[in-house]
C-alpha cells in the first residue's frame, strides 16, 4: 500500500500526472525516514525539515503533520515493514507547463515504505574528491538531486563507496551523506548553512558526540585536513554512522575504524527505537 494525497491505495493503483511540476520541474521536496523494528526514528525531526524545505520554496503541505503521522505509521503497520524505510515527496501539483508559479495548483503529496532485506554496511569505506558543482541552496531537501547522482555515480564507476564535495578547497558534504572528521579526538564537520544539508542523523551524531564528552566543533575544513585528520566517516538516514579510511588514495589515520568513531556508532545504535546488532 501506499499513500497518495487523502488515499491509501495499492501501488498498481498509483497515477502520476503528466504535467506534475515535480515530474517535469524537480519542483518539490522529500524525506527518508528510517524504520526500525517496526518504529520510526526520529520522525518529527523530519517532519520539521520536510516543513522547513516545502516553506523554503513556497509550498504550503495540504495536510497537518499530526495528521500525517498518523497516516504513515497506518502504512508501516498495513505494509508489516520491520526494517526500512518510508520515502514520502510532496510536489506543487500538476498544472500547464510554464515556469512562474501556478495559481490553482494543488500539492501532491506520495508516500511508500521499503523493507530492507540486509542492515547497512559497516564494512569501512573508500570515497574521493569531487568539485561541489551544485546549486547554492543545498539545505533544501529538494527533488533536484542530479549533481548528487552524477557524484555518486562516478564514484561507483571509479570503485569507491562516496563522493565528498568540495567547494573550492572546502569539504562541504558527500553526495548523499554527511561528513565528518576527528582531530586530536575533537569532532569536525561543517556548519549547518546553504552548502549542506543538516542531515537528521548529523545532528543526531552531534548531540551523542557532547553526550560522550566530546568536543564538537562545526566549523569548515580543508581537503588536506580531512586527509590528515585521525579519522573520518560519513553519516546518513540510511547508512547510519560509517567510517571512511581512504579518500582519493591516501589513507586515513591508521587505514581502520578509529576509537572515536566506534564509539559515537555505539551510542547511535542505543539511540535506537529497539537496539539492532
Amino acid at each position: 500500500m501506499i499513500i497518495v494525497n487523502n488515499q491509501m491505495i495499492s501501488k498498481e493503483q498509483a497515477q502520476i500526472d503528466i504535467e506534475d511540476r515535480g515530474y517535469q520541474f524537480g519542483d518539490g521536496v522529500y524525506e527518508v525516514v528510517r524504520i526500525y523494528n517496526g518504529v520510526f526514528y526520529e520522525l518529527d525531526a523530519h517532519f520539521k525539515r520536510l516543513e522547513r524545505s516545502a516553506s523554503e520554496i513556497k509550498i504550503k503541505l495540504p495536510f497537518q503533520l499530526k495528521e500525517l503521522k498518523t497516516r504513515v505509521e497506518k502504512l508501516v503497520t498495513l505494509n508489516n515493514v520491520h526494517s526500512g524505510h518510508l520515502y514520502l515527496q510532496v510536489t506543487r501539483g500538476a498544472a500547464p507547463r510554464n515556469h512562474p508559479f501556478p495559481v490553482k495548483a494543488e500539492p501532491v503529496l506520495v508516500a511508500y515504505t521499503k523493507e530492507y532485506d540486509h542492515e547497512p554496511s559497516r564494512l569501512p569505506g573508500r570515497a574521493m574528491f569531487t568539485e561541489d558543482i551544485r546549486w547554492l541552496r543545498c539545505d533544501i531537501k529538494s527533488l533536484n538531486l542530479l549533481g548528487n547522482v552524477l557524484a555518486k555515480q562516478e564514484s561507483q564507476e571509479r570503485g569507491f563507496d562516496e563522493a565528498i564535495f568540495h567547494r573550492g578547497d572546502i569539504v562541504t558534504e558527500g553526495s548523499s551523506t554527511n561528513v565528518f572528521m576527528i582531530k586530536n579526538r575533537i569532532v569536525y564537520t561543517h556548519p549547518a548553512n546553504q552548502l549542506i544539508l543538516d542531515g537528521i542523523t548529523r545532528r543526531k551524531i552531534l548531540s551523542l558526540a557532547n553526550d560522550l564528552g566530546l568536543q564538537v566543533k562545526e566549523e569548515a575544513f580543508t581537503k588536506d585536513e580531512l586527509l590528515s585528520s585521525d579519522e573520518a566517516f560519513i553519516s546518513s538516514t540510511t547508512q547510519e554512522v560509517r567510517p571512511i579510511i581512504e579518500v582519493n588514495g591516501h589513507t586515513i589515520g591508521s587505514g581502520k575504524e578509529g576509537d572515536v568513531t566506534a564509539a559515537i556508532h555505539a551510542e547511535f545504535v542505543k539511540s535506537l527505537p529497539v537496539s539492532v546488532n
